[in-house]
């Protein structure tokens, strides 16, 4: 009864919402590239360092010109860095991808550090964007229409996202050298173009992520800002079983759960610090045993490409 009770007491709970909202935009930026980049048939592991890079150099753009929009324009150049290598390492020298993600994520983490330690950028937290009427909606209104302004380039990204896929020329030869990319190149498509270009979009778009968590949440950058938020963004497109709604609907579930932790200390409930830190993980772990038997990825993810060669 009493875990019940605190369950009902955080879901009655505004800064819940909030909070869970909080969370799950940065992983809904990130996932949201990935799942652009996952359908055309790649694995990207490095999408902690691109959520790295665009952290630091958001708070590099806003220390040197005082301006949120140029940080998180900065942020997206610095993700579609990342991606750029990730994306000619992988799929024009076709070196191993998850060799190179795993490189980059380390590569990054260790070049932030560095010029961090030399440069120490100052940075804040973005304004809030209150939207009227909306904003008053009990328990989610403030969650939702009531964050720093940078949260609501949401509402942009994900319907582009969804139109460039569904609803492009660009996006139907995505899809089909994902799923068969043999067959598309026969029919004319450069598969490994329109996978470094899918790359490059899953870079940009969690470059803004980075940077939306620095000036959007966090306010201060240090090395430790991205917390496997990157991986967790990964499992959310496996979660959502490689649509875009089950995709944002993963990371919302993971939102929550980071929400749940943080919210019940401050209602007054006494818990296993440990335990506690480790559940958005113990969650991942689940969710990838549970669900990733059971939906069906695009039919070549994560295997190179080579022409003549089935």
């Amino acid at each position: 009864m009493g875990f019940l009770e605190a369950i009902w007491d955080v879901m009655s709970t505004e800064s819940a919402y909030t909070a869970a909202t909080r969370f799950a935009a940065v992983l809904v930026f990130a996932a949201v590239g990935e799942w652009v980049a996952e359908r055309s048939g790649t694995l990207n592991i490095s999408v902690e360092a691109m959520i790295l890079a665009g952290a630091f150099a958001g708070a590099m753009g806003y220390d040197w010109t005082g301006n949120v929009v140029v940080g998180i324009l900065l942020g997206m150049g610095a993700g579609l860095i990342v991606s750029f290598v990730q994306a000619q390492m992988s799929h024009r020298l076709t070196a191993d991808q998850f060799v190179v993600g795993l490189t980059l994520n380390i590569l990054f983490l260790g070049v932030t550090s560095f010029l961090y330690a030399e440069w120490k950028p100052s940075s804040r937290v973005a304004s809030k964007l209150e939207i009227p009427l909306l904003s008053d909606i009990p328990l989610i209104g403030k969650a939702l229409f009531g964050q720093a302004w940078p949260f609501l380039l949401l509402y942009l990204l994900v319907p582009f996202a969804w139109w460039l896929v569904y609803r492009t020329r660009w996006g139907l030869e995505v899809r089909a050298v994902g799923e068969n990319p043999q067959a598309a190149d026969v029919s004319g498509i450069d598969v490994n173009k329109r996978r470094r270009e899918s790359i490059y979009f899953a870079g940009i778009c969690s470059g803004m992520g980075g940077a939306y968590l620095l000036l959007g949440q966090v306010g201060r950058f240090d090395d430790g800002i991205v917390a496997g938020r990157g991986f967790i963004a990964l499992v959310a497109v496996i979660f959502g079983g490689w649509t875009l709604r089950g995709t944002i609907f993963g990371c919302l579930l993971f939102g929550s759960v980071l929400s749940f932790r943080l919210t019940l200390p401050g209602l007054g409930y006494e818990l296993n610090n440990e335990l506690m830190s480790s559940l958005p993980f113990l969650v991942t772990i689940v969710a990838m045993a549970a669900f990733a038997h059971k939906v069906r990825p695009p039919g070549s993810l994560a295997r190179p490409f080579v022409r003549g060669l089935k």
